[in-house]
């Protein structure tokens, strides 16, 4: 294990976990660590979040964001998707022990159609690092994750224009969408969640360094 963690390799896929919102969230080599600023965008989502509420983890790595939701309001239906077989299989771990149901496939492609129109709360922590700042990451990341997982297109928001271009068909009345930027690229963000037809607002944590843009369908 000390050898691994020399030649690089991020510690969580080393002891087959990571930590997140205080829970124990199984890894396996390959997919996205999720990061403790992230806490924020969960943080959020349980503000919106109430008994028999419908949530939705789109791209969801590991599933570590509904995971943490659900332990924080266990009475919700718990959904989550990803593009990666790897991802998939390794949220299926930690999602469906909670009786959540985990699919593959792209962005709302994965979702089952019975779902369209009655989302209550979608969160979609999707990359969004600029493609020519991904040289510039660390290593353990670089070149332990995938790229897919990072790579957010030319101005880091690709993922997150298409995303919100399906929000308002897939979202409940009332239902709201959160994904995570920088802060720079919060004010973009909520334009294009307003071109969506949902009603942005931005919010941070200064101690975990994040920003969450929330769009709610009125």
């Amino acid at each position: 294990m000390v050898e691994q963690r020399v030649a690089g390799l991020p510690i969580e896929h080393i002891v087959g976990y990571a930590d997140f919102c205080g829970l124990r969230i199984l890894l396996d080599p390959g997919v996205f660590v999720p990061r403790r600023r992230t806490e924020h965008l969960v943080a959020e989502a349980l503000q919106l979040t109430h008994p028999g509420s419908l949530v939705v983890d789109l791209c969801c790595g590991s599933g570590a964001l509904g995971v943490a939701v659900h332990a924080g309001q266990p009475d919700i239906a718990l959904y989550a998707a990803d593009l990666d077989p790897v991802a998939v299989a390794c949220a299926r771990r930690n999602v469906e022990p909670l009786g959540g149901h985990v699919t593959q496939g792209n962005l709302y492609a994965a979702l089952p159609p019975a779902l369209r129109g009655r989302i209550n709360v979608l969160l979609s922590n999707v990359p969004y690092v600029p493609t020519n700042e991904i040289p510039f990451l660390p290593a353990e990341a670089r070149l332990h994750e995938p790229r897919t997982t990072l790579d957010g297109g030319t101005d880091g928001l690709e993922i997150v224009r298409q995303v919100a271009a399906g929000a308002f068909t897939w979202l409940a009345p009332g239902g709201t969408m959160l994904t995570e930027t920088t802060e720079a690229q919060a004010p973009i963000a909520a334009a294009l969640l307003t071109e969506s037809g949902l009603t942005p607002r931005i919010t941070t944590s200064e101690e975990l360094y994040a920003t969450a843009v929330i769009g709610t369908k009125q």
